[in-house]
């Protein structure tokens, strides 16, 4: 097969994305959409995920060093598709309606309408130009019961549909186009 080539992208690198769940300096819940993020071992399963630029969501977790991670699924995409196109300075853009929770072990903000859920704790910070990439221990994974099923792993997945994303553009688990970033909010809206 013949290459070509181009300059730095992850075009053909889908990933899935999380809705990171922050109080802010006052105590409000605040939730950013992000996509890196993968697992990291250091003597037990971590994460690490990274947010580049200057966001309110950085700033929560670089202040209270906990956050959570809320799996996105095709049921959460229109208000996940707001939530990571509206500014987090834009004052109204929590100003929709969500189903939030509190964590189990860490004092964070989750959507209950998440089907997985990571309560993080970063214990390392690595600052790389404007982003910066968090090392975190899980503290808690909170899961929906209806995933303890006799069901299989690709049944499990296929039916909570979680979202990934690559190219400007989200796709369902299965491959399925559903929509450029900022057109599935417009549903919710």
């Amino acid at each position: 097969m013949a290459k070509i080539s181009l300059k730095p992208n992850n075009d053909y690198c889908p990933q899935t994305l999380f809705l990171y769940g922050t109080y802010d300096e006052n105590g409000n819940p605040d939730f950013g959409l992000f996509c890196w993020f993968s697992y990291i071992w250091d003597s037990e399963l971590g994460v690490m995920c990274c947010i580049g630029g200057d966001k309110p969501t950085r700033d929560n977790i670089r202040r209270n060093k906990i956050f959570s991670a809320n799996l996105v699924t095709e049921e959460l995409l229109p208000a996940a598709d707001h939530l990571g196109c509206v500014s987090g300075k834009d004052p109204d853009k929590m100003n929709i309606s969500l189903d939030i929770g509190k964590g189990e072990v860490l004092n964070v903000p989750i959507l209950n309408n998440s089907p997985v859920i990571f309560e993080l704790e970063v214990t390392e910070f690595i600052t790389r130009g404007d982003g910066e990439i968090m090392l975190c221990k899980i503290r808690n994974v909170l899961q929906d019961e209806s995933l303890s099923s006799g069901e299989t792993v690709a049944e499990k997945l296929s039916r909570i549909a979680p979202v990934k994303t690559t190219a400007h553009t989200y796709l369902g688990y299965d491959g399925r186009n559903l929509g450029a970033w900022g057109e599935p909010m417009k549903k919710f809206q």
